[in-house]
């Protein structure tokens, strides 16, 4: 608005007679044309919800991320203090309070190279990098198990483990040892359509998941709530010489596999119950699920469904959600993240997690990265691993609006508002609600009816813009239970209400 009164201020004030008639003309047909946007009322968008505490959905089971690969680097740090940090800001309650964490049994390469090239993961500009170079516990079909390794990723699941005794884990699978597989590289198939586990090998392949969960069990006193044995299996995106480990199952063959494993893991006298199908995309995640519905068995050996949502909408959401509770099993986003620019790309990010959880109603939502070398977006911190160097970026002030406040156990309430996040605590003594904005340009406002949580609660609130990080938001109005405040440009908010 101040733009379009400069402009027109402007205009009449250059008129002049010395201009060219023709000049003069569409100046001041401009200046009119000005002035009719400045007679238009014009207000900023706005919006208005009815927070009933009444309508509720899913119980929050928790905020989790993988381990992979971040795990991998820091854990071999060794300036303890640092690695503390580290492990504090992630699953602390002070801090982002996550407690669901993704153990990553690596297949690891052949030692000898001979069916690929030599650290292929660390290839400019299409590898993940050598933080993707996992180590496996055995080298060949006879070999002995090696236990000492992977000891990064263990000593940092040791110490989330000592930080968080409540702390749930899940250990997945991103490819079978390279021994196991078709083409002799964890990185996938020769095609990339191709699987790269034969069935002769399940088996064996099977037993090498469940003695790792035993191993943890015996030697650490830790159990894996769940066991994955598929990543993105049935994808185009692992081949041989690839960018990690990455293993193409298609659902017949994840089908087969469940067969192999669910008896192996029955008998092994672990609690831990398996888990599938880890797809990148939600409707591939519906296929997958119609397939094992199909086969009639097959849901029977998964406790727990785990879908990724790098492509998901709202509908195919909503879809795979009545599929998963219809069948009664638990459910998580197992993993997701996304590029994009600054202070939006995290907003995007934190879009994709309200729609998530409105729609997809998960138990519980899970990052797949902590801790990236480069970037913005991909993490929560950013770390030069060499010099054991890390600083929080953007992105960790986001999510820590959700995860710090919307505590584990609180119910999410169902809102009509799709850029509002809302829960009330288990005691129903506590409601919060989160809100963002992701317009680079224009505030919203924003009015929400919390009188059915009370006419009269006290209200802490905390902003995150492009400048401010967890800034103490004193930006609002609260009358008979409806609270009136102004979303600026590129923000995050979360109030705290308590009776």
């Amino acid at each position: 608005m101040k733009s379009l009164q400069f402009i027109y201020q402007r205009v009449h004030t250059n008129l002049c007679s010395s201009c060219h008639p023709h000049h003069r003309l569409s100046v001041t047909m401009f200046a009119g044309i000005v002035s009719v946007l400045l007679s238009m009322h014009v207000s900023p968008a706005s919006s208005q919800t009815v927070v009933d505490v009444k309508n509720r959905l899913q119980v929050n089971e928790g905020w989790g991320v993988s381990l992979c690969w971040w795990a991998n680097m820091v854990g071999k740090w060794q300036n303890e203090e640092k690695l503390d940090s580290i492990v504090d800001f992630l699953c602390s309650p002070e801090h982002l309070n996550y407690n669901i964490f993704r153990y990553n049994i690596g297949g690891g390469d052949d030692p000898q190279w001979r069916n690929c090239e030599p650290h292929h993961f660390g290839k400019p500009r299409s590898g993940k990098g050598l933080r993707a170079e996992m180590p496996g516990f055995k080298d060949s079909l006879d070999d002995n198990y090696h236990w000492d390794r992977d000891e990064a990723q263990r000593r940092v699941m040791l110490k989330i483990r000592e930080r968080r005794p409540d702390a749930i884990f899940e250990a997945f699978s991103n490819s079978a040892p390279y021994y196991l597989t078709v083409s002799g590289c964890v990185g996938g198939a020769k095609r990339a359509t191709d699987d790269n586990v034969p069935p002769k090998y399940y088996d064996e392949f099977a037993h090498y998941l469940v003695d790792v969960c035993r191993h943890y069990k015996e030697r650490y006193g830790l159990e894996f709530r769940t066991l994955d044995p598929f990543n993105e299996p049935e994808t185009n995106y692992w081949s041989a010489n690839g960018s990690q480990e990455g293993c193409h199952f298609s659902p017949k063959s994840q089908i087969k596999f469940l067969h192999v494993l669910a008896p192996i893991l029955a008998k092994s006298g672990l609690n831990t119950r398996i888990s599938a199908s880890d797809e990148t995309s939600v409707a591939q995640s519906i296929e997958d699920f119609r397939a094992y519905q199909k086969d009639g068995e097959a849901l029977d050996c998964v406790f727990q469904w785990n879908t990724h949502t790098y492509k998901a909408d709202n509908a195919q959401r909503n879809e795979l959600r009545q599929l998963v509770r219809k069948a009664g099993k638990h459910f998580w986003m197992s993993e997701t993240g996304d590029g994009g620019r600054g202070i939006h790309g995290n907003l995007m990010m934190a879009q994709r997690l309200i729609d998530d959880i409105r729609y997809l109603q998960p138990d519980a939502w899970v990052d797949w990265q902590y801790i990236e070398e480069y970037g913005d977006q991909w993490s929560l911190i950013r770390s030069d691993w060499n010099n054991e160097q890390y600083v929080k970026v953007k992105n960790y002030y986001v999510r820590y609006h959700f995860t710090h406040y919307i505590r584990q156990g609180y119910i999410y309430l169902a809102t009509d508002n799709p850029h509002l996040l809302c829960a009330i605590s288990p005691d129903e003594s506590e409601l919060v609600f989160v809100c963002i904005n992701t317009e680079t340009r224009e505030e919203r406002a924003e009015t929400i009816d919390v009188s059915s949580f009370s006419k009269s609660p006290s209200i802490t609130s905390i902003l995150t813009t492009r400048r401010e990080n967890l800034a103490t938001n004193t930006l609002f109005k609260h009358a008979s239970g409806v609270v009136s405040f102004q979303m600026p440009p590129l923000s995050i908010a979360t109030y705290i209400l308590k009776r």
